[in-house]
């Protein structure tokens, strides 16, 4: 018998007994009381905790939210959010969504924040045939980083986000403003984000390439490493003017400050993932001035939940306020996967049936913090391509930056603050 196959039976039968082993005047009541269980994997340990921290208060936002349960079908479901934490490990991941799949009985499962959570959780649920949204990887990392096939797709996953194309549209677009050489050194980190990232046939290098940018690669380089000499004698020896990448927040604060060091200043560094945290810039100090990245979210975006109708400004200053610390990216990423999923549950007619939950995920339309969010005409049946900007973080005088959006060529719906600045 396979591992699906006696969980449904199992759980099966549990329902079954305990249903037998009621007063009959009680089983309406607690049937109707059964209540809703979600899992929600996110790192907050490890080296990519800063994705998850805003977790906590974007989760008891929507606990608020949805306090008095939600009517599915003319009855009213409690719901419970079972939280883990995949301390930045993809192997740890797979095992708390076994965990979550097998001893929590979730009926839907919820993961975020880059591949090495988002792929492995995925997994797991594709395996055991449980529902899934995950969010906070690129699509295509997701997608073709677990295997996928455009042709057939997946049955139980779903993602959304942006993807390779966006990114680089979005990089273009700010290192048009400037005058340069064209030079851009690429750096990638050796783990489930850089390595899907920089395929030569599905990643960056022939989209930029395409931009018409030269491409200068200083290869792969090992999660937490402490030297950086050899890529940065590489690319000040081919004198590029740009450098981009995929880097740990920790990697890219060794790489910059060893490149200061060593007289190497490009007129842009534009990185993904190291470069979204307010913490990972001021740990540069004056040298963080002027870096840039990819924005997703800010409260800057036009967009409001539909779950709680907070606009972007209001749940990024409520953070603030919250915290006292500075809004950071995953803030309306975690809570439009929240919200996603509450919608999705309200549309599924039946909540104990995985298939009618899949159904409406497939079905979805629906206007997030974050933006529109459909898999009805994805760039792949599974993926969801989310608004990109880019954006460029200045110095405010006092240790801090802020992160301003400089180009909207493809979310013209989203305000342009400023114009991108050389270094």
């Amino acid at each position: 018998m396979s591992r699906l196959t006696r969980r449904v039976v199992l759980r099966g039968g549990t329902i079954a007994t305990a249903t037998l082993a009621m007063p009959a005047v009680l089983r309406p009541a607690l049937a109707q009381a059964k209540p809703i269980k979600i899992g929600f994997i996110s790192p907050t340990t490890g080296p990519i905790a800063a994705f998850g921290a805003s977790d906590d208060y974007v989760l008891a936002g929507v606990r608020k939210a949805i306090a008095g349960g939600i009517t599915i079908g003319g009855k009213t479901y409690p719901v419970q959010i079972i939280t883990r934490d995949s301390q930045s490990n993809p192997n740890r991941a797979a095992e708390v969504a076994s965990q979550l799949i097998l001893d929590d009985k979730v009926d839907l499962m919820l993961a975020s924040s880059t591949a090495d959570t988002t792929n492995p959780v995925a997994d797991q649920c594709e395996l055991n045939e449980v529902p899934c949204i995950t969010t906070d990887t690129p699509w295509d990392g997701h997608f073709f980083g677990r295997g996928g096939n455009p042709a057939k797709g997946f049955n139980w996953t779903y993602h959304f986000f942006w993807g390779a194309q966006q990114i680089v549209d979005s990089y273009a677009s700010l290192w048009d403003q400037l005058s340069t050489n064209k030079k851009v050194g690429v750096l990638w980190s050796n783990d489930s984000d850089g390595v899907p990232l920089s395929n030569a046939k599905t990643g960056l290098p022939p989209l930029f390439t395409k931009r018409g940018y030269e491409l200068v690669d200083a290869g792969f380089h090992q999660p937490l490493s402490d030297d950086f000499s050899a890529q940065i004698g590489k690319l000040k020896d081919a004198g590029v003017d740009i450098v981009t990448g995929i880097f740990l927040p920790p990697d890219f604060t060794t790489f910059w400050t060893q490149a200061a060091q060593k007289g190497f200043r490009p007129k842009a560094a534009t990185v993904a993932k190291a470069l979204l945290f307010p913490s990972s810039v001021e740990s540069l100090g004056a040298n963080g001035s002027g870096v840039s990245s990819e924005v997703w979210w800010s409260p800057n975006h036009p967009y409001v939940s539909g779950l709680t109708g907070e606009s972007s400004k209001v749940l990024a200053d409520g953070y603030t306020a919250a915290t006292g610390r500075q809004w950071v990216q995953p803030t309306g990423y975690k809570h439009a996967l929240l919200e996603v999923a509450i919608d999705v549950l309200k549309r599924c007619g039946d909540p104990t049936k995985p298939t009618a939950i899949r159904d409406a995920i497939v079905a979805t339309d629906y206007k997030s913090v974050v933006g529109p969010i459909s898999w009805k005409n994805g760039p792949v049946k599974n993926a969801c391509a989310t608004p990109l900007v880019g954006g460029q973080w200045l110095a405010k005088g006092d240790g801090k930056f802020d992160l301003i959006v400089c180009e909207n060529k493809t979310a013209p719906e989203i305000p342009v603050q400023a114009p991108f600045k050389a270094l």
